[in-house]
């Protein structure tokens, strides 16, 4: 680039000297006029070599200049790669700190990534303090940082070159770091909107407002306000405002500024970034920097400590200690006085910020919901509540009511009948008393402090100035009205009797008279503080309407001495000089108690806060806001739709759906899966009253309700959407509330009734009827999303949408998820029921996954009783708002998602916290509906799903801590036996002394006591070997056992949350860390699994046999795949050594193969994947659960290679072995080659002068070449035509005695339905009666046995075997001979004696041993005919021949030509090389298109399970029932079958783009290899003066690993006179290209597989690989294993069983096919019978294959064989000649699933 870079420099005009020899910035200061005018200098990049130019900004950022088009102009024009930011060293001034917040403004927050640092000095001694400073001043380290870390340090005059070069490389690394990117136009134009935004927010008010970072835009904002309204453009000479009128908005924009709150303005803080999980949340923090005081703030008051307003700063503090160490310093000059007199600016720079400016300043800048939730968590502090709030910059008063609606308070009182009662009501709702106080002037006494003396003497409600961090610099409240409440509790030390608001105006009342009108209107008593009542004083006028109105008047004078002195009726004065608060505290709350029992009822007013909206003056928060507006209006609109409904009917009507209908489903679906299923049609009735009960359901009217609520829903923002659900929570409390409480106020009654007399049943029945009406009552915005998930589960179950539905059913699942990301909780498990509705909360995760990605979450779940302060402590942890109050416990259990923030992902593995919240345990409501087994139930299904559980116990009560850690560890040790590994915590709630460190240590020892006596107990329970807890998770007794302090700081109502409570949870939460960052946690898919897999073995009551663990069987899925690549990959190996060493066996190069070769051949590719393994387990995400199977299969890795390096083995020497049997042959077929070629040169010598007439030539070679063949082929043995099936028949009828027609009537035993015909039952000695019923009946029910499944498999492992013979004899090479029929026979004979000789119940009949033999015969015949067919057309001399005739005619020709030795030779050698280059080229093709099809076939690429399911998606695509019948007979053949098909689909498809590439890029390289060892044997015999045979043994040396060419190829060849082996070398390169092209045109979809041998084919190769797999069946279905690994360890297992009855297996004495599925069988008390009865939930009693298998008993059953079985329906009759079971009672339900629905379940469930 010839153009200079460009550096802009800015900063502090008194850190440079501006003189001639200034290298960088020269002489002249900048101005407006020259500041665009670059300077280029001397010095340039090392590096790089570019030319350096400067722009100067120095000090402009200093005035009030205004420089957007100059800013437009050096952005534009200049490519600008660093701004240098110019400080003088060791005087960091505020205008410093603030140069860089206006580089900011100006140019944006990415221009930070091109600053650096420019420190300048005056003297040598100065250049060296940088650290110093450092170390000294915090806010230059933060500084410093701010700029990436990048500074340097130069003269003040820069004219030192040492220095500039410096600068210069620093510059150049700093342009390298940002890949040489400039700062672009694109970033300026962002920085411009922002700025755009900013002014937009200014211009909205009548007043000037300073919102932004920086001094210059805001007061050129304010300039232009003030003035006309629009931009103006300021004056050159630097003007600036008036900086008196403009001083408290400076100060003000100074604290945001502070509190890095300058943008939120403009972008709020957000309440879903706030409850984020970050960094700063999980330490505890007495004291921050100013920039942290937000954070820290928020994050004390969200866990409701109160100390979150005595919060300290670093920096006051460090000054402070600065200056004390400073003092020990011993100066002989110190003056006392003249260091008294400094100021507080000179001594400490800056004040420190006024923990309410905080408060405010958060509120000021916070969204809705943030400001919502901090003003209900200050409520919750008993802090008072901002209720008038004037804006910081526009003066416009806000009544945020919004803020108040989630806000309930609770009191006693008594009611008419003097009986004391509580009340709980929204604060909005509440119609109370309003004590006002305010106050004229500046007073020496705290009016706040006297108001808490009043509400609560031990806690500061409202802040004042004796509290900690008070000072005078406080900028926020003036103005502010804060409100609290005081709650009677009806106890003796009450200071009033009833609920009364008390209303605090901070600042003179005098200053805000609209604050003053509006309460002094409303309250029930005015208060007023004033130095003294002077008719003279300003404010005079309004005391003295105050005193002549009729409200009740209390002035507090503080210059008065005077005790209460009634004035007149209602008006009173106290004074407040020199007198002790606590007198003056209990006058004024005896007066507040007259003011407020004698007012008369004109001059009273009951205060409400929605009437402080009814003024005028102000602005009302829910009417500024649209989206609130908006969703309020849509709440209302919904609970219009309830009003004046009997509460306890609502749901009945509104919500049917969850009601008595979908109760009855949850109980039968109980006793469905806890049903022994000894009776079929009585489950399957089952099912359909379920179903039918579906069908109720979704024929139910949804309502206006409803359709009102989902239209709402789909119809708004998300901004919206959140505000109208936060309504409609809010409007239904408020609706409920009274009733509720009245509710429970009889419950309570009756109770203490049934309590006192034991025997009273008509109060038992009432205290139901109650408790009934209350859970009637009950009705929230979980019922609402209940009720959708009822209507989604109904339409789910008859897929078709409900009449009325204003939506598609399938998106109402999107609904909640949308729900969930925006911070609501979901219900897991429906209270009422105790149920979890499975199909709407996997339905609803799945949504959750579609919106937010299969995102990781770290589940926290909590277990206690009942009010134990479970919802508290979480509410607590993570800001959250689960239910707390005691009438709204947690019922059920809900989850709620807490995101992680970015800067914590790189600590955890996870992006979200799934926080579960539950029910408690031992609960009294309600019905009594828990038992101990619903406890047990809960605790179980809580504890498998959380990666950590927080068991929650209120005290120390021995007996209440024995009963909840029996069930907590019972719950424990069942996950422990289906290998789940969740981490536990115990938290001790409200134990007193919890500092008490031996106590603590005694707590500790005995709940480790407790809990190794509750392991022993469960431990019998469970069956399960263990002594202590430890056994059964790990557990730190020292760390994980938690002791929290009481709650409350006092008694409620008026006590706050005790801070040391919030200490502790601060501890919980940081130990939770700890545990969280060592887990992975769960993905999405899985979690919507385990949900699904727990409950389901709950359900089944038998939790440890029915847990299927969908996690763990994803998981190894997942190895089995790697497995099946890491196998592959030593395969595909070593068949690249196998061609090689095939290649040298036919060569003869060498004699032998031996296994330890082959191993260390390939032990490299054995390290590749052994490294490939080692990533794989320590790597992969879920490498806790892998590293259970890791060495295993290690061990079959290794294993694997044995095998394969045997069988390479042993196949290669049979090939050596078969070669030497061959040579006679092959030598023979050269002798005739050659000879005919020394024959054919002969004619050609005799018919040399007839070269040109072609005719004659032609005829005389064909007549010789007849000849010449007639004579070889009656020297040479004729190769008959074989015929395999009559050799075997003859071998039967020779040796078995069979007659001809017995095999004309035999069958072809891989079709039969049953073996049935082929067994002989044998009958056993002794028979007794009730053994005559089971021989009988097991005579029946034959095909149900064990015959059946076994028969099936001893029938394909022999045909298996049979494939393996056969191919060993490599007929295509040897030829057939009848010994080997002979051979096969033996082999099945022996193999089918062997299996009778087992422990078997029956017999073969001979028919079975023909039809084997016959069967088998067949299938091979194919096999061996193609075979035979090879061999003769490579051996018989008449097919040979006729090939070769026209490459000799061409040698033939040449001779007579006259060609040269070496140019025929050429030609020889090109002929010979035509057929091993064709084979080479094949078969490297064939493999690599192995390879690619293995990784790019869909089907072929995973692993047996994947492979199995595009199996039976092709089927159900073809429809072909005799296909289905060939895969669950045959399945090992189906599946070669399946393999070729796709293989050679996949070639078709492939051919043009893929295959033939592939092989054009085989034959280029090959004919490269050939010739260049043509070139090197040509080189070798030139230089060392050798022959042509030298030349041709290392020619063809050179090509034995490539080729099956040799020397003897050539025995008998003549090449006498081959001496010019450039010439033959060129002959070579000549033709060769000829024979590639031939190959290469020949070469097609139909000529690529007929010229490979069968076993380099790629679907055999595929085949050999993909079929070393598990192929034992189920003993009942008979489904394959679907375990990738051929002896594998553990059980078989397949994802889903088959319907029994496609096996022809019937039910005892029917004739009717079975038709359940395995699952459903083995949870019944069926028998089977196997020698013996075993009930079917036994079934591994029953020993041998049966205790091999692992059905997961359950109610799974793939929609995929219903469909099956309904659409082949009667094709499976009339195969099997019976009926099908029950079919009029199943086939309804089965019939209603499509095609296309049973291909989808494939994918949905394997």
């Amino acid at each position: 680039m010839d153009h200079p870079l460009t550096i802009v420099f800015f900063g502090n005009s008194a850190a440079v000297q501006f003189q001639h020899d200034n290298y960088l910035l020269g002489e002249i200061q900048p101005n407006i006029e020259n500041v665009a005018v670059s300077r280029t200098v001397l010095l340039q990049m090392k590096k790089s070599g570019h030319r350096v130019s400067v722009i100067s900004l120095i000090g402009l950022h200093e005035t009030a200049l205004d420089l957007d088009s100059l800013t437009d102009q050096l952005v534009n024009e200049n490519e600008i790669i660093a701004f240098i930011f110019v400080v003088r060293l060791g005087q960091l001034t505020d205008a410093d700190k603030m140069g860089l917040e206006w580089l900011q403004s100006v140019f944006g927050d990415r221009v930070l990534q091109f600053v650096m640092i420019l420190f300048t000095y005056e003297s040598e001694e100065e250049s060296d303090s940088i650290i110093d400073d450092l170390k000294k001043n915090s806010s230059l380290e933060r500084l410093i940082k701010k700029c990436g870390g990048r500074y340097h340090t130069c003269s003040k005059n820069m004219n030192n070159q040492s220095e500039m070069r410096d600068l210069m490389n620093r510059i150049e690394h700093l342009f390298t770091d940002n890949k040489q990117q400039f700062y672009t136009g694109e970033m300026y134009n962002t920085a411009l909107r922002e700025r755009g935004d900013l002014q937009n927010r200014t211009s909205q008010s009548d007043q000037p407002t300073i919102i932004g970072k920086t001094m210059d835009c805001t007061l050129m904002t304010e300039t232009r306000q003030t003035h006309r309204g629009n931009v103006e453009k300021c004056s050159l000479d630097g003007s600036r405002l008036n900086q008196n009128q403009n001083g408290r908005r400076k100060e003000m924009e100074r604290l945001f500024h502070r509190l890095h709150l300058d943008n939120q303005h403009v972008s709020k803080l957000r309440a879903a970034d706030v409850l984020q999980l970050t960094t700063h949340s999980l330490r505890s923090h007495e004291s921050c920097a100013d920039e942290d005081l937000i954070q820290t703030f928020l994050q004390k008051i969200l866990m409701m400590n109160y100390r979150a307003r005595y919060i300290k700063t670093i920096d006051m503090q460090q000054d402070r200690h600065q200056r004390n160490n400073d003092f020990l310093e011993y100066e002989s000059d110190a003056d006392i006085f003249q260091d008294a007199s400094l100021t507080l600016e000179e001594t400490n720079g800056s004040d420190a910020i006024h923990p309410m400016d905080v408060q405010m300043a958060v509120f000021h800048s916070a969204d809705s919901f943030l400001k919502q939730l901090m003003v209900t968590k200050l409520s919750q502090c008993q802090y008072a509540l901002p209720l008038l709030v004037p804006d910081p910059f526009t003066q416009e008063i806000e009544f945020p009511l919004w803020t108040f609606r989630q806000i309930n308070k609770s009191w006693k009182m008594k009611d008419t009948n003097n009986e004391i009662i509580s009340i709980i009501q929204p604060v909005w709702k509440a119609e109370t008393p309003m004590v006002f106080f305010f106050r004229f002037d500046s007073l020496s006494s705290s009016k706040s402090q006297l108001m808490n003396s009043l509400i609560n003497e031990r806690h500061n409600t409202f802040f004042h100035r004796n509290c900690p961090g008070s000072s005078k610099t406080r900028l926020l409240m003036d103005g502010v009205v804060e409100i609290a409440w005081y709650c009677p509790s009806r106890k003796d030390r009450d200071k009033f009797t009833q609920c009364i608001a008390f209303c605090n105006l901070h600042g003179d009342a005098g200053d805000h008279e609209k604050q003053l009108q509006i309460l002094t209107e409303m309250a029930s008593v005015n208060v007023v503080i004033l130095p003294q009542l002077d008719q003279n004083d300003k404010n005079a006028k309004q005391i003295q309407n105050l005193y002549r109105g009729r409200k009740p008047l209390i002035c507090l004078l503080t210059e008065d001495e005077s005790r209460v002195t009634v004035m007149r009726k209602g008006k009173y004065k106290i004074g407040l000089n020199d007198r002790n608060q606590a007198d003056v505290s209990e006058e004024l709350v005896q007066v507040i108690n007259e003011c407020l029992l004698f007012s008369s009822p004109e001059s009273t007013s009951i205060f409400s806060l929605e009437d402080v909206s009814k003024h005028t003056g102000i602005r009302v928060d829910e009417e500024q806001d649209d989206d609130c507006r908006r969703g309020k209006e849509s709440a209302q609109k919904i609970l219009s739709l309830v009003k004046d409904k009997d509460l306890t009917e609502i749901k009945k009507s509104f919500l049917p759906c969850q009601g008595k209908l979908w109760h009855q489903w949850c109980e039968k679906n109980k006793e469905l899966h806890r049903s022994q299923g000894n009776e079929t049609d009585m489950e399957i009735k089952q099912k359909q009253n379920m179903k039918k009960i579906r069908e109720e359901q979704h024929v139910l009217d949804i309502g206006d309700f409803m359709k009102l609520f989902i239209t709402e829903m789909n119809s708004q923002t998300p901004n919206e959407k959140t505000f109208f659900l936060k309504w409609l929570t809010i409007l239904l409390d408020e609706y409920t509330s009274a009733d509720l409480s009245a509710l429970h106020h009889k419950y309570n009654e009756k109770w203490s009734k049934v309590r006192a007399v034991q025997q009273m049943t008509s109060e038992y029945a009432e205290l139901e009827r109650i408790s009934k009406a209350l859970q009637a009552a009950t009705f929230g915005l979980e019922h609402i999303m209940r009720e959708i998930g009822q209507i989604y589960e109904s339409c789910k179950s008859v897929n078709k949408n409900k009449e009325g539905l204003p939506c598609d059913f399938s998106s109402l699942p999107s609904l909640a998820a949308e729900m969930m990301i925006s911070g609501f909780p979901l219900e897991l498990m429906d209270g009422d029921a105790a149920h979890v509705p499975v199909v709407w909360v996997t339905a609803v995760l799945h949504e959750l996954i579609q919106k937010l990605g299969d995102k990781r979450v770290f589940v926290l779940s909590v277990l206690g009783i009942q009010s134990s302060g479970k919802s508290t402590m979480l509410n607590a942890m993570f800001g959250l708002q689960f239910a707390v109050s005691a009438g709204r416990c947690t019922r059920g259990a809900f989850m709620q998602l807490v995101r992680v923030s970015d800067e914590m992902k790189g600590q955890l593995k996870f992006d979200f916290i799934l926080v579960v919240d539950t029910e408690g345990l031992r609960a009294l409501e309600l019905s009594g509906r828990l038992t101990r087994h619903q406890d047990n139930e809960m605790a179980t299904f809580v504890v498998g799903l959380g990666n950590l559980t927080l068991v929650n116990i209120l005290g120390e009560s021995p007996s209440e801590l024995q009963e909840i850690l029996q069930i907590v560890v019972q719950a424990f040790m069942r996950m422990k036996k289906v290998r789940l590994n969740p981490s536990c915590m115990f938290v001790h709630q409200n134990v007193s002394e919890v500092t008490a460190g031996e106590k603590n240590m005694d707590g500790r020892r005995r709940l480790q006591q407790t809990l190794d006596k509750m392991t022993k107990l469960a431990a019998k329970e469970e069956v399960f070997d263990a002594e202590c807890f430890n056994d059964i998770i790990t557990f730190d007794v020292q760390k994980d056992v938690k002791y929290f302090a009481q709650l409350w700081e006092g008694s409620p109502p008026m006590a706050p949350p005790n801070p040391s409570y919030c200490e502790n949870i601060q501890e919980l939460k940081t130990t939770f860390f700890s545990h969280a960052s060592n887990s992975d946690g769960l993905e999405l898919t899985c979690l919507k699994d385990r949900i699904k897999d727990l409950w389901e073995a709950l359900l089944n009551e038998r939790f440890v046999f029915s847990f299927r663990n969908s996690l763990e069987i994803t998981t190894y899925r997942k190895l089995e795949t790697e497995y099946s690549k890491w196998s592959w990959s030593l395969r595909r190996a070593m068949l690249d050594i196998e061609n090689k060493l095939y290649n040298n066996i036919e060569n003869e190069t060498i004699a032998e193969v031996s296994e330890s070769d082959l191993q260390r051949k390939l032990n490299l590719k054995r390290e590749e994947v052994e490294e490939s393994m080692s990533e794989f387990f320590e790597k992969d995400k879920d490498k806790d659960i892998l590293i259970e199977w890791k060495v295993s299969f290690y061990i079959k890795i290794s294993d694997l290679q044995e095998n394969i390096v045997r069988e390479t083995t042993r196949k290669l020497n049979e090939i050596l072995q078969q070669r030497d049997m061959r040579k006679r042959i092959d030598a023979q077929r050269t002798r005739y080659e050659n000879t005919l070629l020394e024959k054919s040169k002969e004619l050609a010598v005799k018919l040399k002068d007839k070269a040109n007439d072609e005719a004659i030539l032609k005829k005389e070679f064909d007549s010789f070449w007849k000849d010449c063949v007639n004579k070889i082929i009656r020297e040479t043995p004729q190769i008959k035509n074989i015929d395999v099936l009559n050799d075997m028949k003859q071998l039967l009828c020779n040796y078995e005695s069979v007659s001809l027609n017995d095999l004309k009537k035999s069958k072809d035993i891989f079709s039969v339905p049953n073996f049935s015909d082929y067994v002989q039952i044998r009958k056993p000695r002794g028979i007794t009666e009730h053994a005559k019923n089971a021989f009988r009946s097991a005579k029946q029910t034959f095909g149900y046995i064990e015959a059946e499944p076994q028969i099936r498999a001893l029938v394909n492992d022999i045909a298996q075997h049979a494939d393996k013979i056969i191919m060993s004899y490599n007929i295509a090479k040897m030829g057939y001979n009848k010994t080997y029929i002979q051979e096969l026979a033996d082999y099945i004979k022996g193999r089918v004696v062997d299996y009778e000789q087992g422990s078997r119940n029956y017999v073969f009949k001979k028919q079975f041993y023909m039809d084997l033999v016959i069967s088998i015969c067949k299938r091979e015949n194919k096999v061996i005919t193609e075979q035979h067919k090879r061999f003769r057309e490579a051996n018989d001399p008449v097919f040979y021949f006729e090939q070769k005739s026209e490459e000799y005619y061409s040698i033939f020709q040449k001779y007579c030509q006259g060609a040269t030795t070496a140019a025929i030779f050429g030609e020889i050698i090109c002929q010979k090389l035509k057929e091993p280059i064709q084979k080479s080229v094949y078969k490297d093709t064939a493999r690599d298109l192995t390879n690619e099809i293995k990784t790019n076939c869909e089907s072929l690429n995973g692993n047996r399970s994947n492979l199995e399911k595009h199996v039976l998606k092709t089927l159900a695509e073809q429809e072909d029932f005799y296909k289905y019948i060939t895969y669950f007979n045959t399945p090992r053949d189906h599946l070669k079958n399946f393999i070729r098909d796709e293989v050679s689909q996949y070639i078709t498809d492939k051919f043009e783009v893929s295959v033939r590439p592939k092989m054009k890029e085989n034959i280029e390289l090959l004919q490269q290899k050939i010739m260049e060892a043509a070139q090197r044997a040509t080189t070798l015999v030139n230089t060392t003066s050798g022959d042509v045979q030298k030349w041709l043994d290392n020619f063809t040396l050179q090509l034995s690993d490539l080729l099956i060419f040799s020397v003897k190829d050539f025995s008998g060849v003549s090449h006498e006179g081959v001496d010019d082996f450039n010439l033959l070398e060129d002959v070579i390169s000549k033709l060769l290209g000829s024979v590639s092209s031939e190959i290469q045109h020949k070469f097609s979809t139909e000529t690529f597989p007929i010229n490979l041998e069968e076993k380099d084919r790629p679907y055999e190769i595929l085949i050999d690989h993909l079929c070393q797999c598990c192929w034992v069946q189920c003993p009942f279905c008979a489904a394959t294993c679907t375990n990738t690994i051929e002896n594998h360890s553990g059980d078989h297992s397949v994802p889903f069983h088959r319907v029994d009855g496609l096996t022809g297996s019937c039910y005892d004495e029917t004739e009717c096919l079975g038709a359940d599925f395995c699952t459903n069988l083995v949870r019944t008390s069926k028998m089977f019978y196997t020698g013996q009865w075993f009930p079917c939930r036994e079934y591994r009693k029953a020993g041998n294959v049966y205790a091999e298998w692992s059905i997961t008993p359950d109610f799974s059953e793939l929609p995929y064989w219903k469909w099956f079985v309904c659409r082949f329906q009667e094709n499976l009759e009339k195969h099997f000649e019976k009926k099908i079971h029950l079919w009029d009672v199943i086939s309804y339900e089965w019939s209603q699933y499509s095609k296309e629905q049973a291909i989808e379940s494939l994918d949905e469930y394997i």
